[in-house]
């Protein structure tokens, strides 16, 4: 069974401040919350290579209060929905995922920021993930594009990315800092909501188990 339960059932999305679950067998997700430092605080301790590629870190605990902090003001302004994701399958918090520049007049969004600890990595949990996160984008959310972006030098992560139906767009060179300090370049890759409908939905429908 695969549905999204979204507190009110054929809500329509109007605001980033709806609370928000998606939900299938294996994978729940819910809007993030101030709380949730306590669910995630483990891997910011102790894997904090998690971010080794992303502009913005959260390992260690005041980087991981401010990284929740900042994603929820966002949220409040309009600009983002984050989300924590709750692993079913191993009866714990996994990692944290959200929808980002949210433009709801242009019908376009990314999503990113996205990260699981070690013990949920390569587990089929991310897919399950994306299904729902794409599917609410496409038919809650109203989008007409999905936008990726990911670390250059991150080929498993861009793998992954084409592997869900990801076109891969160019690369923005020298677009912003890593947690290291060094600069990186940005693949940028995309979904449609044509491709979405056209077979990208079935293909990741497909690789759910």
């Amino acid at each position: 069974m695969y549905y999204i339960h979204e507190k009110e059932r054929g809500m329509s999305f109007t605001h980033t401040n709806q609370d928000i679950v998606l939900e299938n067998e294996r994978v729940l997700l819910r809007s993030l919350e101030a709380a949730d430092v306590q669910h995630l605080l483990p891997f910011s301790l102790y894997e904090p290579e998690l971010w080794l590629y992303s502009l913005t870190t959260a390992a260690s605990e005041s980087n991981l209060r401010q990284y929740i902090t900042t994603a929820l003001e966002a949220r409040a302004a309009g600009r983002e929905l984050p989300f924590i994701v709750f692993d079913k399958k191993q009866n714990r918090y996994a990692g944290a995922t959200r929808f980002y520049d949210i433009q709801l007049a242009q019908q376009n969004t990314q999503l990113g920021y996205t990260w699981y600890g070690k013990a949920f990595q390569g587990t089929g949990l991310n897919r399950h993930c994306k299904f729902l996160l794409l599917q609410f984008a496409f038919e809650t959310m109203g989008m007409m594009r999905v936008e990726f972006r990911a670390d250059a030098r991150n080929a498993r992560s861009i793998a992954a990315m084409k592997a869900i139906g990801c076109v891969p767009e160019g690369v923005l060179r020298s677009n912003g800092f890593r947690a290291d300090g060094s600069r990186r370049d940005s693949m940028i890759l995309s979904i449609l909501k044509g491709e979405w409908e056209a077979g990208v939905k079935e293909l990741l429908l497909g690789k759910l188990q």
